[in-house]
């Protein structure tokens, strides 16, 4: 599996403190299946650092992970708040660009905001980025309701869920409203966001688990939001086609918008 947004790289923001963390946090997504982290460190101003400075960090890492004999590869990123989207160069953001780019992977904001995380995301469209939204599931700029990010999907950007929050770490309204983008379709990549080895571990598959008796079949899903998709951000292509629907329809009471139906996808 490849995890699209973890905290890996040490010392630049409030992930891993030492290479020490880092490699905790590396043998622990190896123990769960992943083979690849991308480093997405904070790009916001209270983490100040130069951004030419992930590239390198992470070879170093790699080479260490090597040295070490842990089974995992690590990938350059960033997670770009929207902020400095709007004000940093385009060529200052290519190097926060996942992979190969040009996918990059912006910051739900924790705070509502106005007609400015539209304006962000459309802008870096212009500039030539893909956008994926960080842990919509959440910001309190989408928890009233989905049309505010049914309308961002169509009009191109992407949306990665924390599997921490399927999994119900964040609370109960957080895991129900998870669930009900996936229902909608509007999940695109499952991350660990992980920080270290135990804070908010880097565990892909538990989410999926817990998931499965309000979404049958979603377990078996899995490998298209954790392994097909950040395949395909990482090489800077299309991303695949959706995963069969989920099985069965039943009907539900929601506190994001009244009583709404299950839809199976194609």
């Amino acid at each position: 599996m490849i995890d699209l947004h973890t905290h890996v790289l040490p010392g630049l923001d409030d992930g891993a403190r030492s290479t020490e963390d880092s490699l905790a946090l590396a043998r622990a997504a190896a123990a769960g299946g992943t083979t690849v982290l991308v480093a997405t460190p904070h790009v916001r101003e209270d983490h100040p650092f130069d951004l030419g400075r992930i590239r390198p960090m992470v070879e170093e890492l790699n080479d260490c992970f090597r040295s070490e004999l842990v089974p995992v590869a690590v990938a350059p990123g960033g997670e770009v708040a929207i902020t400095r989207l709007i004000e940093a160069e385009p060529a200052e953001l290519a190097q926060a660009q996942l992979g190969q780019g040009p996918y990059i992977l912006v910051e739900s904001p924790y705070t509502t905001a106005g007609d400015l995380l539209e304006h962000a995301l459309f802008e870096a469209q212009l500039k030539g980025f893909r956008p994926i939204l960080a842990h919509p599931e959440r910001s309190p700029c989408f928890l009233d309701g989905f049309g505010r990010l049914a309308q961002l999907v169509e009009r191109g950007i992407l949306c990665s869920v924390t599997s921490g929050s399927m999994a119900g770490r964040f609370g109960g309204t957080v895991r129900d409203y998870t669930l009900c983008l996936f229902e909608r379709g509007l999940v695109h990549n499952v991350a660990s966001d992980s920080h270290g080895a135990l804070n908010r571990p880097p565990d892909l598959l538990t989410g999926f688990e817990n998931l499965e008796e309000g979404l049958p079949g979603i377990r078996a899903q899995a490998g298209w939001y954790t392994e097909n998709v950040p395949a395909a951000v990482l090489a800077g292509t299309n991303i695949p086609g959706p995963p069969p629907g989920l099985i069965r329809r039943r009907k539900r009471r929601s506190n994001f918008g009244g009583v709404f139906r299950w839809n199976t996808r194609n």
